[in-house]
C-alpha cells in the first residue's frame, strides 16, 4: 500500500489471519510441492466448507466468474435468460460468454434484488433460466422466483456472491434454486485471496461441475465435454481454511458497524438505508445509502465527493447500470423505460465502509459529513 493510502478509508478492506498463523500452511505445500490439482487443503477445505455452509455439495474454484461461466454450461443453458442489471457486471458477462442473450427485468426498490412480479412478462419461448442475484446479501424472494420457474420449465442460478453464510428461516440461502454461486474475492466478507464455488444438490451433478472446471477430464485419459481450468489452488484453499476460524468474529464486528450507521443515519431527511430483512441471519456485507437529492439537498455524487475530501472513499455500488454499459445498451431490455427503479436506485447509491478493522473513531467522522 502506499504511503499516503494508510490514511484513507476504503470501503472495505480484506480480513486477514495473522501471518504467522498461515506460515505452517505455506510450509506444508513446500514440502509436498503438490500445488494445484485438487490436493490435500484443496480436498480438507471442500469438506469443511460445506459443513460449515451447511449444504450438501459444493466444488470450488479459482474465481466467482469462472464459477458463474460453469455454473451455466453444467446446466445446459442456452437461449435467453432472465437477470438483474443491478449487479457486478460479471453476472451478465457470464451469460455473454456462453452465447446466452441477457434479458433484464427491473428491481424492487425495498431490497434492490431483482422484481419476481416482472419476470413472467420477459419470458419467451426462448427463455432457459432465471439469473437472480441475492443483492448485498439480502435473500431474493426464492419462494415465488422457484414458482414462477417450476411453471414455465425453468431453470434457477443464483449469484450469490454477496451471501456466504446467510440463512433465512433457518435454511442456508444456497440451498435454494438449481445452483448457487459463490465469490470469495478479497473485497468479500470471506475471502481466499481470490476464489469462488459452485453449491449444487447432488453427486451427479457435482461431477459434472468438477469435469467442467477440469478441462472435462474424468480420468486419466478421458474427455467428457468441453471443459476450462477453473481449478482453486492449495495456496487459496489453505487459506480459506483459515480464514472458516475466523469468519463468525469478523461478521460480530461488521453487525456493530451496520448497527451503529443504522442509529446514526435513520433519521436524516433524504437518506434512506435497507430494512433489515426478516427472519434472516444476514452477514453485513455491504451497508447502502440511498441519497434523495431534493430532500437531502445535496446530489448523490456530491456527497461522495465531499467523503472524498475527507480521505473517505465508499463506492457507488452499483452504478452505472449493467444495462447502461456499451456492450449492453443495445439491448431491446436494456432501456431506461423497461428499467426505471434500477436506474433510480443506481443514480441514489453509495456504499459506505464496512470491514472488521474499520475503528468507531473513523465511523464517527462518516456519520458526521453524512449529518453536516
Amino acid at each position: 500500500m502506499k504511503k499516503e493510502d494508510k490514511n484513507k478509508i476504503f470501503v472495505t478492506k480484506p480480513a486477514l489471519p495473522d501471518l504467522e498463523e498461515f506460515i505452517p500452511f505455506l510450509e506444508r505445500i513446500w514440502d509436498s510441492k503438490w500445488l494445484t490439482n485438487n490436493g490435500p487443503f484443496h480436498q480438507q477445505f471442500e469438506e469443511e466448507l460445506a459443513s460449515y455452509l451447511g449444504v450438501p455439495y459444493i466444488s470450488l474454484f479459482a474465481n466467482g466468474t469462472l464459477a458463474l461461466v460453469t455454473s451455466l454450461q453444467a446446466l445446459r443453458i442456452t437461449g435467453e435468460v432472465i437477470t438483474t442489471p443491478y449487479s457486478f457486471v460479471a453476472t451478465t458477462h457470464a451469460l455473454w460468454w456462453n452465447n446466452i442473450k441477457p434479458i433484464f427485468v427491473d428491481i424492487e426498490p425495498e431490497f434492490c434484488n431483482l422484481d419476481p412480479e416482472k419476470i413472467e412478462a420477459a419470458i419467451t419461448p426462448k427463455t432457459t433460466a432465471i439469473l437472480p442475484v441475492h443483492v448485498y446479501g439480502n435473500p431474493c424472494d426464492v419462494e415465488r422466483i422457484q414458482e414462477i420457474a417450476d411453471i414455465y420449465g425453468l431453470k434457477v442460478i443464483y449469484d450469490a456472491a454477496h451471501a456466504f453464510g446467510v440463512k433465512k428461516d433457518g435454511i442456508p440461502i444456497l440451498e435454494f434454486g438449481d445452483l448457487s454461486v459463490l465469490s470469495f474475492h478479497a473485497t468479500k466478507v470471506y475471502h481466499t485471496f481470490e476464489g469462488g464455488a459452485i453449491v449444487c444438490h447432488d453427486d451427479k451433478m457435482k461431477k459434472r461441475i468438477d469435469y467442467l472446471k477440469n478441462f472435462g477430464f474424468a480420468n486419466e485419459t478421458t474427455v467428457v465435454q468441453p471443459g476450462i481450468n477453473a481449478k482453486m489452488n492449495e495456496f487459496q484453499a489453505a487459506l480459506g481454511l483459515l480464514q472458516l476460524k475466523y469468519h463468525k468474529q469478523n461478521i460480530e464486528k461488521r453487525k456493530i458497524i451496520a448497527d451503529t450507521y443504522r442509529k446514526e443515519l435513520s433519521r436524516i431527511k433524504g437518506i434512506r438505508l435497507l430494512p433489515e430483512p426478516i427472519n434472516t441471519s444476514t452477514n453485513y456485507a455491504y451497508f447502502p445509502i440511498f441519497v434523495n437529492e431534493k430532500e437531502y439537498g445535496m446530489s448523490r455524487d456530491e456527497l461522495y465527493e465531499r467523503l472524498k475530501e475527507h480521505n473517505i472513499f465508499g463506492r457507488r455500488y452499483f452504478y452505472p447500470l449493467i444495462s447502461n454499459f456499451p456492450t449492453y445498451r443495445g439491448l431491446e431490455s436494456a432501456t431506461r423505460k423497461n428499467l426505471p427503479i434500477a436506474n433510480k436506485i443506481a443514480e441514489e447509491v453509495i456504499c459506505l465502509p464496512i470491514y472488521p478493522e474499520l475503528n468507531l473513531e473513523d465511523i464517527s467522522i462518516i456519520v458526521k459529513i453524512i449529518k453536516r
